[in-house]
């Protein structure tokens, strides 16, 4: 007997309508994406009824181009936001690369492994897609595999380069399946070295830490997203930014995509024919909540101030890294955002069932996606000292319920005299 469910078609007085959809809050304490600011919730919902092309909606998302040139550090013209995920800005980072071109991927974890995964998927030709139609190996690109919890470094970029002479190279700054920081400095001085156009994947990093990427100049494009650092509700617009030499390549040679065709694309942000513009150009049709959320998250980031907000970041993933060793785990990721561990060698193997238990109470942290499994316990927009605590206590709890020995009191102690030291 099939334990297929009953699809047929049932009319609408037989179908039974369900009820309102109710999401109770939650700490989301995980890698992202983060608890939402309630000043940017309320501009969503705030925002009026109005079409894409409303004089208000382009304003605002002028004035987003402007701040997001801000949040990069950048001088660069054709800096605006994709809608939707990180994916969305990554999809478009990598439209440029045509099929043909040779490209070095590095991966030391699920996200950057993502990103190699899109390159090949972008690339390949038809015969290596049927070959393989889920994970194509296109002879064009090299993949870099460095083993989960390693940092990219910049003598393993220049190793690569050197060898393989591409004409583009992939690289995540920070790689939140593992909770490490790569080389950033050592990929832009390789690819400056070797003339390859390097693509950094700062979904990561934007927002959380203090960098300018105008002192890259071989990165050619940043790709972030809007659910980590800047935290513009999970899905509204995620940020990019190309520099004169990749919007040059795709005036000379296109770009296969109508949707994420990075310089159409801009001209609906009011960036045209190497300029801004006044007039907004139609591309897709944008949405006057999404940007008034977005909008209002990048003046709280900018109202925090970057260095303030990066070291807030620092300070408060230390005391939480201390709180965490203390309950006998080992942390292994450099992030200050996030903190991947191992638990301690008596809970081993348990790692999934303590995450499982502690989202059941409302407190969303996530193992790795990618083995082994560990622990990843976040901060994004957590930057208070009752936001810290909450985080240990909770924490401290679901250790307690596996067996483990962690005197929570103690460890709350600790963390209160480090977290009043500032």
């Amino acid at each position: 007997m099939s334990s297929q469910p009953n699809l047929d078609y049932q009319s609408e007085e037989e179908f039974e309508i369900f009820p309102q959809l109710e999401i109770p809050d939650t700490l989301a304490a995980g890698p992202g994406p983060g608890n939402t600011d309630p000043r940017v919730l309320e501009r969503f919902a705030a925002a009026g009824v109005a079409d894409h092309m409303q004089a208000d909606v382009v304003r605002g998302m002028k004035e987003a181009k402007f701040m997001l040139r801000e949040v990069f550090g950048t001088s660069n013209l054709y800096t605006y936001a994709v809608c939707g995920t990180g994916w969305s800005a990554l999809d478009t980072a990598f439209m440029p690369i045509l099929k043909g071109d040779k490209v070095v991927c590095f991966v030391n974890g699920t996200f950057s492994g993502i990103d190699d995964l899109s390159v090949r998927l972008h690339v390949a030709s038809n015969e290596e897609l049927a070959a393989n139609p889920l994970d194509p190996k296109p002879e064009n690109v090299v993949t870099v595999n460095v083993p989960h919890g390693q940092s990219v470094t910049g003598d393993i970029v220049e190793a690569a380069l050197a060898e393989h002479k591409p004409m583009w190279a992939v690289m995540a700054h920070w790689e939140t399946g593992s909770g490490r920081i790569n080389d950033l400095q050592g990929f832009n001085d390789a690819c400056a070295k070797h003339d390859v156009m390097g693509i950094i994947d700062c979904v990561s990093s934007l927002g959380i830490t203090d960098f300018n990427i105008d002192d890259y100049p071989a990165v050619t494009t940043w790709a972030s997203c809007p659910q980590k650092g800047i935290l513009g509700l999970p899905v509204t617009y995620a940020p990019i930014s190309f520099n004169d030499k990749v919007i040059d390549l795709i005036k000379q040679r296109g770009c296969p995509s109508y949707l994420h065709n990075p310089i159409l694309d801009a001209r609906h942000w009011c960036i045209n024919d190497g300029q801004d513009v006044e007039a907004a150009a139609y591309h897709r049709t944008h949405s006057g909540y999404a940007v008034a959320s977005f909008h209002e998250a990048l003046r709280l980031l900018l109202q925090h101030g970057r260095a303030q907000k990066a070291a807030d970041y620092a300070f408060y993933e230390k005391g939480l890294r201390n709180a965490v060793e203390s309950m006998g785990c080992e942390v292994t990721s450099n992030m200050t955002s996030l903190v991947v561990c191992n638990l301690p060698a008596d809970l081993a193997g348990k790692e999934k069932e303590l995450v499982g238990n502690c989202r059941a109470r409302g407190f969303a942290i996530w193992p790795t996606l990618s083995e082994p499994t560990q622990v990843r316990i976040g901060i994004l927009n957590q930057l208070t000292p009752a936001a810290i605590t909450d985080i240990v206590g909770r924490f401290a709890d679901a250790m307690i319920e596996m067996g483990a020995p962690v005197d929570k009191d103690e460890i709350l102690g600790d963390l209160s005299s480090y977290l009043a030291s500032r």
